[in-house]
This record gives structure tokens, C-alpha cells and sequence, in this order.
């Protein structure tokens, strides 16, 4: 019967043992690798989303050009579990996964939890990528520690100390200590994956560390810099396709840069491009900056 309904275009097989009615498959790429994760889980009870299967479901960005629905489909197993069917396209993956490491998206489905997620994708790159995921992994823990997330909740030292600690304690447990050093300087107050890459690599370069979205106030109001070197009074922007999305960013964002000049701030930019693509070019820019306030 089922294979009837296969050859009349009824029934999807996702993978050996698993059906989906074709009219449930999702269009979108990133919910067809979703509905494949939970297949692969259906076929292995004992087995959790994890890795890019579950920072996809968990809204984490991707360090790279390369989006988490282009990778394999992730799951993980107890060390002391046996493994259930194995699908060739799946990647299946052994370790300690104790309860408090584990979660259920949204449709109910076992997942590793944010920030184990966060730890073992970050346990595999270096800086500035780690920052990435850590960052924002963090900005979201802060958010699950309030009612509702205010800007100023992801400077406040308070939660900021706590989401570090969740991280720091999952990557303490899988003894990724190598982690730790990378956790204590991850900040949730940077917003996207190009002020993540930027803070990692002025680090590298042994630039002074910049504080983010630091209220600055002008005579045309209160505005919120991605970066800000409060030693030389420096603003930095990180300029990324998103902020002209509509046809009067372009000019808002000119206008709020000539308000911070005029208030005295002088502001140096980068393209989320070039920091992806040219992160030393970017660097030198800013150290000329840097240096020119001294």
C-alpha cells in the first residue's frame, strides 16, 4: 500500500521507514531540512536534533555564507545509547547528553538545548566565528530571562553574567574548556553576525574592544551605535544591506551620522561585506581611527 501511494505521488518517502503525505512537504528549504530532522528522529527514539539541525531551529546565525538547511541533517545520541537506523544523508553524532542539555522545538521534537547547541557548534571554530554563535545564543538566553527583552536588558551585567554562565557551564560539562575564554568575552548586545566577526577580529588584531549599542545623545535625539570606543570617543558602524532595506534608510542613516558629528563623535565605517570578505582592510580602518583620536 504505502508503495502505491509512493508511486502515485501521495506519499514522500523522507527516509528508509519514514512517510510524509506529499502535500505536507514545505516549499521553503530551510522547513524541508526541518521536517527531515524529525524524520530522522522518528526513526531513532533515542536520538535529539543537534548541531546545524538545531541552531536552525533555534534561529542561530551561520558564521559563513553557507545557511544551516545547506548542511546535513544533525542528531545526537547518549554515549550509553544504542543507535537506532542510520540514513546515509544524516550525519549522527555520540556524546553526553544529560537532561538539562536538552530541550523540544516547536512542534514538540527532542533538540539539544540553546545553549549546548551554541557549545558544540562553537566548539569547532575559532575566533571571530565562535562569537557568532555565542553572541547570539546569548542575546537569546537573555531574552528567555525576562517577560519582555528592552535593549537595555542586553547590557544589563546581571543577565549578561547569567547567559555566559549557561554557556560557560554546558562547555565546562563537555569539557570544551577551551571555550571558556571565548564565552567570558561573548556580549549579547551585538545584534548581528557582521559585529560579532568585526569585535572577533579587533580582537585578533589586538585593537582595543569596543562597547555596543551605548546610548548616545544628540540634539536629534538618542541613537544606539554599533560600536563605540568610549577611551577616544569613537563611534564605528557596521554597514550591512539590511539597513537600507526601504528606499529612506539610506537617508535616515545619513542624517543620524551627521547628528553624532555634529554632537562631536567622529565615526568610522565598515561594510558587513568587507568584514566578511576583508577583514583586514577593515581593521586597518579602524586602527586609523583609533589612532587619529588618540
Amino acid at each position: 500500500m504505502i508503495r502505491t501511494q509512493v508511486r502515485n505521488g501521495r506519499l514522500l518517502r523522507l527516509r528508509q521507514g519514514v512517510y510524509l503525505a506529499t502535500a505536507a512537504w514545505p516549499s521553503a528549504i530551510a522547513d524541508q531540512h526541518q521536517v527531515r530532522g524529525r524524520a530522522e528522529v522518528v526513526a531513532n527514539p533515542g536520538a535529539v536534533l543537534s548541531h546545524q539541525s538545531a541552531a536552525l531551529s533555534w534561529g542561530l546565525p551561520s558564521p559563513g555564507f553557507k545557511g544551516w538547511s545547506e548542511f546535513a541533517v544533525s542528531v545526537s545520541f547518549a554515549a550509553d545509547d544504542g543507535h537506532g537506523w542510520s540514513a546515509g544523508a544524516a550525519r549522527h553524532h555520540q556524546a553526553m547528553l544529560p537532561l538539562e542539555h536538552r530541550a523540544r522545538d516547536s512542534a514538540g521534537y527532542p533538540i539539544t538545548s540553546l545553549a549546548r547547541t551554541a557549545v558544540d557548534l562553537a566548539a569547532g571554530l575559532n575566533l571571530p566565528e565562535a562569537w557568532v554563535l555565542l553572541d547570539a545564543a546569548a542575546r537569546k538566553l537573555c531574552a528567555g530571562y525576562v517577560s519582555s527583552i528592552r535593549r537595555s536588558d542586553l547590557t544589563n551585567p546581571r543577565l549578561v553574567a547569567a547567559a555566559r554562565a549557561e554557556l560557560a557551564d554546558v562547555a565546562t560539562a563537555l569539557r570544551r574548556t577551551r571555550l571558556l575564554s571565548v564565552i567570558s568575552g561573548c556580549d549579547p548586545a551585538r545584534e548581528s553576525v557582521a559585529e560579532s566577526l568585526s569585535a572577533g577580529h579587533f580582537r585578533l588584531a589586538g585593537l582595543p574592544q569596543p562597547r555596543h549599542q551605548v546610548p548616545i545623545d544628540t540634539a536629534a535625539g538618542v541613537f544606539f551605535p554599533d560600536c563605540y570606543w568610549s577611551e577616544v570617543g569613537l563611534i564605528g558602524e557596521c554597514d550591512g544591506a539590511v539597513k537600507y532595506a526601504d528606499s529612506n534608510a539610506y537617508v535616515h542613516e545619513k542624517q543620524r551620522e551627521q547628528a553624532l558629528r555634529d554632537a562631536g563623535y567622529p565615526v568610522v565605517r565598515w561594510l558587513a561585506k568587507e568584514i566578511m570578505t576583508r577583514p583586514s582592510v577593515v581593521v586597518e580602518r579602524v586602527r586609523r581611527a583609533l589612532d587619529a583620536n588618540q
